[in-house]
């Protein structure tokens, strides 16, 4: 990034290549839409050469990049007024299945629907939080300079949301199939 930030504009290849996955997963997480998430990925790219000039190396490139991140899904709620909506369950982390049986894989897949709807169920900033930190994994210290809050603050949010994820699930587990 200290080469793009110089003018080595070349080199910002290198970067999509390391970071677009990561990102496009951040993005399939928050939004629920692949296609929507593609768009986001360019965008935090288009700012990344628009904005080269702030980068400051102190701390990891990831934070920052996680940091236009944010930005760029904001903007893509205030034009789309849109909320975030679950996530397909294969695009969450994936679950080996030693399972035999088709009945077993049938239960894991009813398990990961219900995460997956417990996940969409948590308000955007609670689920934020937990993709930063769980799908992302960036450090508390990370997420707290993203979020503008302290270090207490993201570790006291990280328990509430999974606190509230594990209520949630727990509820959906309860109800009858459909």
């Amino acid at each position: 990034m200290i080469a793009v930030r110089a003018g080595e504009i070349d080199q910002l290849g290198e970067l999509f290549e390391r970071h677009q996955g990561p990102l496009f997963g951040f993005f399939v997480r928050l939004t629920g839409d692949r296609s929507a998430s593609e768009d986001l990925v360019q965008l935090v790219f288009y700012r990344i050469l628009k904005y080269r000039h702030t980068y400051r190396d102190e701390g990891r490139f990831s934070a920052w990049i996680y940091h236009l991140a944010r930005k760029v899904a904001a903007d893509h709620y205030r034009r789309s007024n849109a909320a975030a909506v679950a996530t397909d369950p294969e695009h969450l982390q994936a679950v080996p299945d030693q399972a035999p049986h088709a009945a077993d894989r049938a239960v894991a897949a009813d398990d990961t629907a219900r995460l997956q709807a417990a996940l969409a169920a948590l308000p955007p900033d609670q689920r934020e939080v937990l993709v930063l930190a769980r799908f992302q994994h960036l450090r508390h210290e990370e997420i707290a300079r993203l979020l503008d809050i302290s270090v207490g603050a993201v570790k006291v949010r990280a328990h509430r949301a999974l606190k509230d994820l594990r209520e949630i699930y727990l509820k959906l587990s309860r109800e009858p199939a459909v």
